[in-house]
């Protein structure tokens, strides 16, 4: 549809036959997924919008540095590069790992040392001043916060780490911007242009339409979805924060200042994109404003303009949704493979925690087994913690189908995790009580939910790194990215010491958001006999045979067998090269399996890769020990 004549439109635009070829081919692959999505979205203000991107992609093609065009060529030809068995992820605040962005590029050994190849600094581009969630409440998308560094310590470290084979990721907030960014300075001051950036509404009879079927994000210190504010005399939609102001993405005009700013980045040397709050960045009135279709026509589209520029770059969605509504954001018919790159699955960490407290894996079992196939070119963010807080995302169907209550259970893992069940092992906090809905999420790092904190006897100690080893055998073995939370790997305890900090006294999150402990770090190089050794070494151990395994290439799904035994959960993997069965145990008992539930899959031999041993699975009952983790191949 675009070959000919658009070719000739824009090829004046290339000094380079070479470098117009390059871009015109592109072109030609991706060019009728943008025009589709982009008609779906906008409709007859389609073909002046493409005017204005044109020039953008053009001007921005130009610009790109030689090495990043030389990784573009390298990743058209390994396209599931984010799918390797040797793919490790790092997640880490700039500053709380190493001061700041040069600390960063003097700390890439330590990261290397791990096996990670993707880095994930949690938000650096310009907050507003206080208060600013964490630094989703964006001032400046081309500038870095100044105690960080400057952008071009940004460009330097992304060189560094890329010479080592290291993916830089950053945050991308799309649903909002804050209330000091420029757009709605300009807004604020009476530009008809700007304001439309944004959806102010004069009184409350629209909001109070859309308040019906609105969820509340924070309930306890940001109620309702909508702010009034005085200077633009109107009600603003305001869905996390009253200082975060919803964009309008119905405008054109906000889709061009995205891809501005996302190829001002990819040029300066960010490989992926972590696209936050993606699933609410589209408003339809009677809905809950999430996982609307024009969600997924608009990511296409801005895929569809980095293939086309910088093919290097991939999309990693931040959607806590419902496994229906999350498969679209990977791509379901027409849009199959085409949308992100890359989708966090939620579902499976929630799972892990849900299972570690009941010792009960039904509920694992049909939660996956919800789960539609994903798309054979996109991958998984895995994580057993991350920044946030953990939401108790479990739906009624999956626990009816499992003999639960949803509701029951629900309460039962907040209580558990909050310290509160009697004989819980858990160490967490409570965060955003909902006494409308009962709603109560958890805060706490992984070690204190665990039970490390709370472990006064060796037998309870060593129960709680059983338990951590087994959550991240998982998240390695599931078959996607898995993402190191920073300081997971040195198993540190919540760290109480946020409520001592203005900023951070009123959200909880921050108990799990700890500085990093270097003295620790270089302790476990030596010493693997205290707690923290040995979660550091039995992780750098399961690290070093997932690197080694090509039955954990992501394109291969993980299925669910059904276990014999409800503490225990049975996961296969068929690759070319063979079989693979994982088989967790989520107890503190040991349990005995019977052997044929092992050899219908594998025959009866199979090679344990953890332990390095072979099994004879012709007995009729094999043991897993505590907590055991098997991942059995055929040999």
């Amino acid at each position: 549809m675009l070959k000919s004549p658009l070719a000739q439109r824009l090829r004046p635009n290339f000094d380079d036959d070479r470098d117009a070829d390059t871009f015109l081919l592109r072109l030609e692959r991706y060019g009728a997924d943008l025009v589709e999505s982009l008609e779906n979205v906008y409709g007859d203000r389609t073909n002046a919008l493409l005017d204005e991107l044109f020039e953008v992609m053009i001007h921005a093609f130009h610009a790109r540095p030689d090495d990043l065009k030389r990784l573009d060529e390298a990743r058209l030809l390994r396209p599931d590069w984010l799918q390797q068995p040797d793919m490790i992820g790092y997640v880490a605040y700039a500053d709380r790992f190493a001061g700041n962005l040069k600390g960063v590029a003097q700390k890439v050994d330590y990261l290397q040392g791990l096996g990670v190849k993707y880095l994930h600094l949690m938000p650096l581009l310009n907050p507003r001043p206080g208060e600013n969630d964490g630094g989703y409440a964006v001032q400046d998308y081309r500038a870095v916060r100044s105690d960080l560094g400057s952008m071009d310590d940004l460009s330097l470290l992304a060189r560094d780490l890329r010479e080592k084979g290291i993916s830089l990721v950053l945050d991308l907030v799309l649903n909002h911007v804050a209330l000091e960014h420029a757009w709605a300075v300009k807004a604020r001051a009476g530009e008809a242009k700007y304001r439309d950036y944004f959806h102010i509404f004069p009184d409350r009879a629209a909001p109070d339409s859309f308040e019906r079927t609105l969820p509340e994000i924070f309930p306890d210190f940001a109620p309702g979805n909508f702010t009034w504010n005085e200077e633009v005399q109107g009600w603003v939609w305001t869905t996390f924060n009253a200082y975060q102001w919803d964009l309008n993405w119905a405008n054109p005009d906000v889709f061009r200042e995205f891809l501005e700013i996302i190829l001002y980045l990819a040029n300066r040397g960010v490989e992926v994109f972590r696209l936050d709050a993606i699933a609410f960045i589209w408003k339809r009135l009677g809905t809950d404003c999430q996982n609307q279709p024009e969600v997924h026509h608009l990511t296409r589209a801005l895929r569809s303009c980095l293939r086309i520029v910088a093919p290097a770059v991939a999309f990693k969605a931040e959607a806590i949704v419902a496994p229906g509504d999350l498969i679209n954001y990977l791509g379901a018919r027409d849009h199959h493979g085409k949308v992100s790159d890359m989708a966090y699955h939620n579902s499976l960490m929630v799972q892990l925690w849900s299972s570690l407290a009941s010792r009960d894996t039904r509920l694992f079992e049909e939660a996956l087994k919800a789960f539609p196939p994903k798309p054979t070119n996109t991958t998984w963010g895995l994580y057993v913690r991350c920044h946030d807080d953990i939401g108790w995302a479990i739906s009624d169907e999956d626990a009816a189908r499992a003999g639960l209550n949803g509701h029951t259970h629900r309460h039962f893992l907040s209580d558990f995790y909050s310290g509160e069940f009697p004989g819980s092992f858990a160490r967490g906090l409570v965060f955003q009580f909902n006494p409308d809905t009962g709603d109560r999420r958890i805060s706490g790092s992984a070690a204190s939910l665990a039970g490390l904190e709370a472990a006064d006897t060796p037998e309870k100690e060593v129960d709680a790194i059983q338990r951590l080893l087994l959550l991240h055998a998982i998240t390695l073995g599931f078959g996607g990215v898995p993402l190191l939370y920073m300081g997971d790997e040195l198993a540190l305890l919540n760290d109480y010491s946020f409520q001592q900090t203005p900023d951070h006294a009123a959200d909880n999150r921050w108990v799990h958001r700890p500085q990093m402990n270097w003295v620790t770090a270089g302790a476990v190089q030596v010493n693997q006999e205290f707690p923290a050794g040995r979660v550091n070494a039995g992780l750098r151990h399961l690290i070093h045979v997932r690197q080694r395994m090509p039955h954990l290439h992501a394109s291969i799904e993980s299925q669910v067998v059904p276990s014999p035994d409800r503490r225990v959960l049975i996961l296969k993997r068929s690759h070319p090269l063979g079989t693979m069965l994982q088989v967790y145990n989520f107890s503190e008992d040991t349990v005995p399996l019977p052997g044929h539930a092992l050899r219908e899959h594998l025959g009866h031999t199979a090679d344990e890769r953890l332990s390095g041993f072979q099994y004879d699975l012709t007995p009729a009952e094999l043991t897993l020990p505590p907590y055991g983790r098997w991942w059995l191949t055929t040999p």
